[in-house]
């Protein structure tokens, strides 16, 4: 598989995220082709994929999860960057947080921000658009309106569903806190996993890191409520690891 592999995203996705971070920490060179959401649902297709990004083509294979595009970059990696542990029952232990971290924390905090963000068009169309085509970014002002009504339905994106998301993104990062009260440098282990790599990722809707791998609004560009959740969750301890990890992890 000497081909340069393309990773089709959506930007600003958390898991599109994990899977850049993945294969940055693990020195692959590889192509991103972006696009919008919804708009995305036909170039994953194509590749081989379903309706959800990120979509990783390498030669003749076609990894449409992001714990396989993070399995895959792993075992390219250097042996000192292999984001699994070499034990096996701490291998076990590093999948299991990632799993859980995938289907809890990702898709809760992904609903709690497209509520925060409701309506906020201003903020989709400048950070939204990171590398996608110019026709896509054209037409986001004019399809926001569609989009976010199909988005809201796809992902079930209400005032109450996004009551519960908090409250589940909460009890995650209580939980990650109490793990990391011995004083662990890392999830699991001592040394940089793919737990601590999607835990971090996934936590970007809730935290807006500034070296997340496009840009994101700061607190200050958000709507009001919303900053004040960002803000109080990036100081939370589990919100002080997360973003401590792409300060020092975050390799480009």
């Amino acid at each position: 598989m000497s081909e340069r592999p393309v990773l089709i995203t959506i930007p600003i996705s958390h898991y599109c995220e994990k899977a850049r971070w993945a294969l940055d920490w693990a020195g692959v060179a590889y192509e991103e082709r972006a696009h919008l959401q919804v708009l995305h649902w036909i170039p994953v297709t194509r590749a081989g994929g379903k309706k959800t990004a990120p979509v990783l083509v390498w030669g003749n294979r076609v990894f449409t999860d992001s714990a396989d595009i993070v399995e895959e970059a792993s075992a390219k990696a250097p042996p000192d960057r292999s984001l699994f542990p070499e034990d096996p029952a701490a291998a076990a232990e590093v999948r299991a947080m990632q799993s859980d971290f995938d289907v809890n924390l990702g898709p809760e905090g992904r609903r709690w921000m497209y509520n925060a963000l409701r309506g906020h068009r201003d903020i989709a169309v400048k950070y939204g658009c990171t590398g996608v085509p110019a026709w896509q970014r054209r037409a986001l002002p004019f399809a926001y309106p569609v989009a976010a009504r199909i988005i809201d339905r796809y992902l079930d994106v209400t005032p109450a569903t996004a009551a519960q998301s908090e409250a589940t993104v909460r009890a995650t990062f209580d939980a990650v806190a109490e793990r990391l009260g011995d004083g662990r440098p890392y999830l699991c282990g001592d040394r940089f996993s793919a737990a601590d790599l999607t835990f971090a990722s996934l936590s970007a809707p809730m935290l807006m890191p500034p070296e997340y791998g496009v840009p994101l609004p700061q607190p200050e560009d958000l709507p009001v409520a919303m900053a004040a959740t960002v803000r109080e969750l990036r100081a939370h301890p589990a919100g002080v690891y997360a973003l401590k990890m792409f300060r020092e992890e975050r390799r480009v």
